[in-house]
C-alpha cells in the first residue's frame, strides 16, 4: 500500500525541519527528542488512579508507575515496557497510550523505567525488567493484580524486552506469564533484511538509528547474538506464553517482527501477528495525529481482554 496519509504528514514534517537520525545527535538531543514527540501521542485520559514508586532491581531501585482503570479487583495486569532502542524514552513517553491502553484493556498496567544504554548495557534493561514482572506477579495482590493473568507487553525495544522477559520467565521457570504483545518489537540485529534496506531511510525511524542503538546497548557480537538481545535468535521457542505480534509496513523492523510471530506459531505457541498497512515506527505512541495508531491501541486491548478474560 502507499504510505498512510497521516504518516506521510509526519514524514514530510519531519523532512522539511531536516531532523537527524540518532546516529546524528548527542545522547542528549536524542533523549529529548522523543520527550519532545509526547504531544503526538494526544490528549491523556483520566484513569482510576496512577501511582508512581519505585521497586527492588538486581543494581537498585527501579521506578515504575501503575495505572489502575477501576476498582474492582482483582484484575488481569500488564507488565509494559517502552520503546526508545533502549538508550531513550521514559515513563513519560508511553503515558498517554498506557492510559488508554489501561482503560480500554481493563488491565492493571505496571510501566517499567528500566536502565539505559549506553551507560547501562546489555543485559541491564532485560534484567531490570524481568526483576519488575517477577515483582508484579509476587506483589500481585497489593496492587490489585490476578497473578494468574499477567502478561508482558511493549513496543520497539520495549517489544524485545517483553520477549525476551517471555524468554527468561519459561528458562528460569518463573514467573507464570499469560501472554506476550509484542508491538514491533526489535527481534534481531540484522540490517540487511528487506525492510531494513527498503524503509532504511525517510520513515522516521532509520536504518542508521538502529545500527546506532545496537552499538550502544550491545556493542559485543557475542552479546548481540544471545537471545535475551536477540530472541529471534533462541533456539527453541517452545513453551512460551500466548503472543500477539504486531508490525508496520514501512518500518525497518517488519520482517524480523513477522519471522518471529512465524517462528512462534511454528514452535507450537498460540499466536496472532497483525500487519498495519501503510503505517511507519512508532504509530502505538503517535495516536494523537494518526488514526491507525487509535486503531492499534483499540486491537492491543481486545488482544489483552480476549487473553486474559
Amino acid at each position: 500500500m502507499p504510505l498512510d496519509p497521516q504518516a506521510q504528514a509526519l514524514v514530510d514534517q519531519a523532512a522539511a525541519e531536516g531532523r537527524p537520525s540518532h546516529g546524528e545527535m548527542t545522547l542528549e538531543e536524542s533523549r529529548q527528542s522523543i520527550v519532545d514527540s509526547i504531544p503526538l501521542a494526544g490528549t491523556p485520559e483520566e484513569v482510576a488512579r496512577v501511582e508512581n514508586r519505585t521497586i527492588p532491581g538486581p543494581a537498585g531501585q527501579i521506578p515504575v508507575r501503575i495505572y489502575t482503570p477501576r476498582n474492582a479487583a482483582p484484575l488481569p495486569g500488564l507488565v509494559f515496557f517502552h520503546g526508545g532502542g533502549w538508550v531513550i524514552g521514559n515513563l513519560d513517553t508511553v503515558d498517554t497510550p498506557l492510559r488508554a491502553l489501561a482503560n480500554r484493556s481493563g488491565c492493571v498496567v505496571i510501566s517499567v523505567d528500566y536502565r539505559l544504554a549506553p551507560e547501562h548495557q546489555f543485559p541491564a534493561a532485560a534484567d531490570d525488567c524481568y526483576a519488575a514482572t517477577c515483582w508484579a506477579v509476587e506483589h500481585a495482590s497489593s496492587i490489585g493484580v490476578d497473578p494468574a493473568r499477567v502478561a508482558v507487553g511493549g513496543d520497539s525495544a520495549g517489544g524485545n524486552l517483553a520477549a525476551v522477559v517471555s524468554l527468561m520467565a519459561r528458562d528460569r521457570g518463573a514467573p507464570p506469564l499469560a501472554f506476550q504483545l509484542l508491538i514491533y518489537p526489535v527481534a534481531d540485529h540484522d540490517f540487511g533484511t528487506p525492510s531494513y534496506l527498503a524503509n532504511a531511510d525517510g520513515f522516521l525511524l532509520s536504518r542508521g538509528s538502529m545500527i546506532w542503538f545496537w552499538d550502544q546497548y550491545a556493542p559485543s557480537p557475542a552479546d548481540r547474538d544471545h537471545p535475551y538481545a536477540s530472541p529471534l535468535r533462541a533456539e527453541k521457542l517452545d513453551g512460551l506464553p500466548p503472543a500477539h505480534v504486531v508490525t508496520a509496513e514501512y518500518d525497518p523492523l517488519r520482517d524480523e517482527g513477522e519471522a518471529y510471530a512465524a517462528r512462534l506459531a511454528r514452535q507450537g505457541v498460540p499466536t496472532t501477528a497483525r500487519r498495519y498497512d501503510g503505517m511507519i515506527h512508532g504509530f502505538f505512541s503517535r495516536a494523537g495525529v494518526l488514526d491507525q495508531g487509535k486503531q492499534l491501541i483499540d486491537d492491543c486491548a481486545a488482544a489483552l481482554r480476549t487473553a486474559l478474560a
